[in-house]
């Protein structure tokens, strides 16, 4: 698939067949979270596949419940970890990303005043593989609505990591559609804001 086609048309999928995914697609989609780029090379991004039935239904668990003006329903998204054969959950290394050798980390002082580079750190990792598991014919939907202390002991994530996202990745049951784009005209500043 052609990299501007896969961008374009890449689409969030909810609803997944239980068909089994050849680990070696597994594999080139982690393979493409590897390439992403990262601050000073830090690479501060561990991702863990989740293939355990019992481990992918307390990430469900851990998700945000849908409140409606009468009652909380469960998140749509726990059907989808609990159906698809394998969940992708991105872990960043906190103290690494934004600073330079011998600041950042540990408290230190920050390049830049975002502090903690590790949130777009793994938004680069996670970009590379919904594209390449779409690229490959699989569904993704990325998630982020979900209590990631909860996560991190389900997970035993160690101190000094933080679970940033999930993903499930499996054959789509659906067909994903093209919401509204704006314009670039809408979007787009040229020099400066507001002439």
């Amino acid at each position: 698939m052609e990299l501007f086609e896969a961008i374009k048309n890449r689409r969030s999928i909810r609803r997944y067949k239980s068909a089994s995914v050849d680990d070696k697609k597994i594999e080139a989609i982690l393979e493409a979270g590897r390439w992403a780029p990262s601050w000073s090379n830090t690479q501060c991004w561990r991702f863990i596949v989740v293939r355990d039935p019992k481990i992918k239904a307390k990430l469900a668990d851990t998700l945000m419940k849908i409140k409606l003006p009468d009652r909380e329903v469960p998140n749509p998204g726990a059907m989808a970890i609990n159906t698809v054969p394998v969940v992708i959950v991105v872990c960043g290394e906190i103290g690494k990303a934004g600073g330079k050798p011998g600041r950042g980390g540990g408290g230190g002082e920050y390049v830049t005043d975002k502090g903690d580079w590790f949130m777009f750190d793994t938004a680069l990792a996670v970009q590379n593989m919904v594209l390449a598991a779409h690229g490959l014919g699989l569904g993704t939907v990325i998630m982020g609505a979900f209590d990631a202390v909860q996560a991190e002991k389900a997970l035993g994530v160690p101190k000094g990591y933080r679970v940033v996202v999930m993903f499930p990745v499996g054959v789509p049951d659906q067909e994903g559609k093209a919401p509204p784009r704006k314009e670039l005209s809408e979007i787009v500043i040229k020099d400066i804001w507001g002439k």
